[in-house]
């Protein structure tokens, strides 16, 4: 006799403030796989990029920089997403930053 399957716990909503954008750039290895390690983290997480610019440069043009932008993530959660991105294989260094939209008057 199987048992009753229990109910899944109810998500949590994510914070969300529309005043915020959250701003990485990750320096890593000129390697395929970063970039999609670091997509991943976000796509994990159900959430969409507002910006995603990638380029290869360095002096050897051996180095992988990506800047990413979400609208909308608060800071404890972009700590969070930057500490998990810094420990990603490939991955250097990766500096996080807090755009916030002026009130209007």
């Amino acid at each position: 006799m199987s048992m009753p399957a229990a109910a899944a716990p109810a998500a949590e909503a994510r914070p969300f403030d529309p005043d915020h954008t959250a701003c990485f750039a990750v320096h890593g290895d000129a390697d395929p796989g970063v970039m999609p390690r670091v997509l991943e983290l976000f796509a994990k997480r159900g959430l969409i990029p507002s910006s995603w610019h990638s380029r290869v440069g360095g002096v050897r043009e051996d180095e992988l920089v990506i800047d990413v932008q979400m609208a909308g993530m608060v800071r404890r959660e972009a700590e969070y997403v930057a500490s998990c991105l810094r420990q990603i294989p490939g991955v250097c260094v990766v500096l996080t930053s807090q755009r916030v939209r002026a009130a209007a008057e």
